[in-house]
């Protein structure tokens, strides 16, 4: 269940009545859902503009369309308008949209996934790198390949071990060991060069 506050209402249907065009209404979906860089996107729609399978909210003056796909993720969202002193701004909460974390009944492989999407990635992404399951053994040994800045880069062991295993031995029990299978010669854009003394980070 989505809920628009009366003041967003009165927002949208202040703009729709301002276009003039019949059956104008609000596209609401998820962006990038179930991931870090999840967000909302909002469009004006006209029936034309839609494909079809759509969760329609019928409100006063126009009518909500949710995309399908996004549902599961948009549930449980807040769209409010409020007045700042700067002047009014639409606000878009979304519990749901980054997803939900696996629970400790789900498999090895969801968990460690979902740690490494959510808590591993998008701190490597500010070093222009990240890493990638390659495979999770029946023993709890997780394979990592890295990418990005991390492919090649001199402190790629030391972000192994002392970030990267740390983190999923603490955070995903069952995991007993993090190896790396990339082949780290192969790199071309390392955010350390390996023949570049440590000490420069």
């Amino acid at each position: 269940m989505i809920h628009i506050s009366e003041s967003a209402q009165a927002h949208f249907r202040k703009l729709i009545e301002r276009e003039d065009l019949p059956g104008l209404g609000v596209r609401l979906s998820a962006v990038h859902a179930g991931t870090p860089r999840a967000d909302v996107h909002l469009e004006f729609a006209e029936p034309r503009d839609l494909a079809g399978d759509e969760w329609a909210v019928d409100l006063e003056g126009f009518t909500l369309w949710v995309e399908a796909a996004s549902v599961q993720y948009l549930d449980g969202a807040e769209i409010d308008y409020a007045q700042q002193p700067t002047g009014g701004q639409l606000q878009i909460r979304a519990p749901k949209i980054k997803g939900e974390a696996p629970a400790e009944s789900a498999s090895l492989v969801e968990r460690v996934r979902w740690v490494v999407e959510h808590e591993i990635n998008p701190q490597l992404a500010q070093h222009r790198g990240n890493v990638a399951v390659q495979e999770v053994t029946g023993e709890g040994v997780v394979v990592l390949r890295f990418g990005g800045g991390c492919h090649g880069c001199g402190m790629a062991d030391v972000t192994l071990k002392q970030g990267i295993e740390k983190t999923l031995l603490a955070r995903v029990p069952g995991v007993t060991a993090v190896r790396d299978a990339t082949d780290h010669a192969s790199g071309d854009a390392p955010y350390i060069r390996s023949d570049q003394p440590r000490d420069a980070a």
